[in-house]
């Protein structure tokens, strides 16, 4: 095979890209050989004997399983985590899902006429104080002070 050196270098940059991306035919390298100017080249360019390969892109295809992975909860762990406990889920919030069952729950219970005003009002600040971790747990409170009957 001859050597196409000249003719691939005068290619790249008639097709303005690299000397790695220049596909020269293999069945018309004796017809490339005898191109000398950058005429002939484009010439065979015409004719389909010298061509630019595609750039190549970057796949999305890793950053897509990454993203499937992150939706099914992982990759969370501490060696991921940028800010403090609080930045990434703020205390605000953790104690909005906490509170709002409880005074729902006591509301019910106000209304279905099952704690009286009274009781509510001390179970409510006990909520307000922090006393019980979720509304399971108000509930066991009650039932274990006699306030609710075992269902």
């Amino acid at each position: 095979m001859s050597d196409l050196r000249n003719q691939r270098r005068l290619a790249s940059q008639v097709l303005d890209c690299g000397q790695g991306r220049v596909w020269i035919d293999p069945l018309h390298a004796d017809a490339v050989a005898e191109a000398v100017t950058r005429e002939d080249i484009r010439g065979l360019i015409r004719k389909g004997y010298i061509a630019a390969h595609q750039k190549a892109g970057t796949s999305t295809s890793r950053v897509n399983a990454r993203r499937l992975q992150k939706a099914s909860g992982r990759r969370k762990g501490p060696g991921s985590r940028k800010g403090a406990k609080g930045a990434r889920s703020p205390r605000k919030q953790k104690w909005m899902r906490i509170i709002r069952p409880l005074r729902a729950t006591l509301k019910d219970l106000r209304e279905e006429k099952k704690i009286t005003p009274t009781l509510y009002r001390r179970y409510y600040m006990k909520a307000k104080g922090g006393s019980f971790r979720s509304k399971a747990h108000m509930v066991s409170h009650l039932k274990t002070d006699g306030h609710l009957k075992e269902e």
